[in-house]
């Protein structure tokens, strides 16, 4: 970390394979949140085709180059080319470009955010097995819920691990077989609504007893709100707010979604971090 303890980047990925759960929020927020507290970050986004995180990142820039600020930032970097004559026999494009892009940044900062796409990719399947940390950020839902396993409707009772877990499984196996520490995987309920319907303590009890059979934590992510929509196109951030003087920054929707960040930041245990906003 930055106190010289360790040599490589802890790995965070955030992944499921479902969109408009919010993994690039997360990203973002973890990333700079980080970068705030005064850790050097690195960046992917392994979603080629939307690249939301990337976009993301690309509106900060773009907004402090016109306003001539400095907000702490995370190093982004794209996958880089790579020709096929360049690879050995066998190996798996994807493999190279990721393996390349992670050991361009690994060396130099204390963390590595690395935003999925929410479908099933190679590049996807390969960056869960490097997870020192993963978080699933999903939909209070069972259409969500069914991403992590299979349960029968009328008892609501899990028959089984779904398809995102099983691959959760296969990397935590390839860690295992690598002799890497296991993954601390954490599922984050998002978008959470202000009323507890029936529906979402069933979703809620799902998941607590999914946690204990296939080993993650469930913590609470963000809520719906207007904000999160409104910073996207200037690449801001809930900690972005007080540095910009943007209208309305401590109303109360805003003060309650930075008190969501800060928890989440406590709840991902990141080794050598101290959250301090």
């Amino acid at each position: 970390m930055t106190d010289g303890t360790r040599s490589v980047a802890h790995i965070i990925i955030v992944g499921n394979e479902k969109g408009g759960a919010g993994k690039s929020t997360v990203s973002m927020h973890t990333a700079t949140a980080l970068a705030r507290m005064g850790h050097k970050v690195g960046a992917l986004d392994l979603d080629l085709r939307q690249k939301s995180f990337g976009r993301y990142l690309e509106n900060r820039a773009a907004f402090c180059a016109r306003n001539d600020l400095e907000l702490p930032t995370p190093i982004y970097r794209d996958l880089p080319a790579v020709e096929q004559a360049d690879l050995s026999e066998g190996e798996n494009i994807f493999d190279r470009r990721l393996s390349l892009a992670v050991a361009s940044l690994e060396n130099e900062c204390d963390f590595l955010v690395i935003d999925c796409p929410g479908s099933h990719t190679r590049l996807s399947q390969v960056a869960h097995s490097l997870a020192d940390t993963l978080v699933t950020p999903l939909n209070d839902s069972y259409i969500d819920f069914d991403l992590l396993a299979r349960t029968d409707p009328e008892t609501n009772k899990i028959l089984g691990p779904s398809v995102y877990s099983e691959m959760v499984w296969n990397a935590r196996q390839l860690r295992a077989q690598a002799g890497l520490k296991p993954i601390d995987w954490i599922v984050l309920r998002n978008r959470l609504g202000a009323q507890q319907m029936h529906n979402k303590k069933k979703v809620g009890q799902a998941l607590d007893d999914l946690s204990k059979r296939i080993g993650f934590r469930v913590a609470p992510g963000f809520s719906e709100r207007v904000i999160f929509r409104e910073l996207f196109p200037r690449g801001l951030t809930l900690l972005d707010l007080r540095d910009v003087g943007v209208k309305g920054q401590m109303n109360i929707s805003n003060v309650a979604a930075r008190q969501e960040l800060r928890d989440l930041l406590k709840e991902l245990r990141l080794p050598a971090v101290d959250v301090d906003f």
